[in-house]
């Protein structure tokens, strides 16, 4: 039986928001991906800047590869999208998990964003579960993995999986299963679905916050270690168990910073909501006023 292909991989760290941008590529041909970019936003000032995706592209400069493709695991909640500008500036085709139309349809009358499809046509391809395709010579894979939101899924590219915040590193545990349309219970079943896998298997994380005691920053482990060790699912974990704790833990989460800055740009494949009249782009934030009893106003 022939070697599974590895592809190259470069890891970019974006520390305000905790996440990790990947570039894959082929060593063989140089075609190349890239995954979960981020467009770096100050919430206080609402300035943006490319740095981070400049790196990414600087990188795939310096390395020669041609980037092809920009691969979104869901429409995160705690970053902005680089995808538009990554596309922009190489021509890549922007895709994402076919039920990212679930995400628009629960999202677009939050911020009553008449212009959201609802059918995911924002983006350049709609990935279906098991669906296959190739980065040069490597075969990637795509794996539904719902329960975070409804629309997550993982890649699968030559012995690596990238599965965004289904899981975090072993010492830190998995994803919050309480955003609109998540489910704790489809949660874990995606993650059994990843760490069925064989265990060499290369895992790639989309975010980590640093465990308690652990120094360094960290984001590739492999499904060994995931079903030895991880805190929150490792292997004799049920799945009662794991959604009584997932349910308690979330409910003492808030809601992260760039949540409602970070949905309504990334429903629309990580572009800013129409201008208006005066040629400005604004965000919305919902306002829920409130009595002092509780009763919403």
């Amino acid at each position: 039986m022939d070697a599974i292909a590895k592809p190259d991989i470069r890891a970019f760290f974006d520390e305000p928001t905790n996440t990790v941008s990947y570039l894959v590529w082929d060593p063989v041909t140089n075609e190349g991906a890239v995954i979960d970019p981020v467009l770096n936003f100050d919430h206080r000032s609402g300035e943006a800047t490319v740095t981070s995706a400049d790196a990414i592209l600087a990188e795939a400069k310096e390395r020669g590869v041609k980037i092809g493709l920009v691969l979104e695991t869901h429409a995160h909640a705690d970053h902005l999208s680089g995808a538009p500008y990554i596309k922009l500036k190489t021509g890549a085709k922007v895709a994402i998990g076919e039920h990212i139309k679930d995400v628009q349809r629960i999202f677009r009358p939050v911020f009553n964003a008449i212009d959201v499809s609802g059918d995911g046509s924002e983006f350049d391809h709609l990935f279906k579960h098991g669906e296959r395709f190739r980065i040069g010579n490597l075969e990637a894979e795509v794996i539904y993995t719902p329960g975070h939101t409804p629309a997550c899924v993982s890649y699968k590219i030559g012995d690596a999986v990238f599965v965004g915040d289904t899981l975090f590193m072993p010492d830190y545990g998995t994803a919050r299963a309480d955003f609109p349309g998540g489910n704790a219970h489809e949660l874990y079943r995606s993650i059994r679905r990843i760490l069925s896998l064989p265990p060499e298997t290369r895992l790639f994380m989309c975010h980590d916050y640093k465990a308690p005691g652990r120094d360094q920053y960290a984001w590739e482990t492999s499904v060994g270690e995931e079903k030895a060790r991880n805190v929150h699912v490792r292997e004799g974990v049920s799945e009662d168990e794991f959604v009584k704790m997932r349910e308690a833990r979330d409910a003492t989460l808030a809601a992260p910073l760039l949540l409602l800055p970070s949905v309504q740009v990334n429903i629309r494949a990580g572009k800013l909501p129409p201008a208006e009249s005066d040629g400005v782009h604004y965000l919305k934030i919902p306002v829920k006023l409130a009595s002092q009893h509780g009763q919403r106003c």
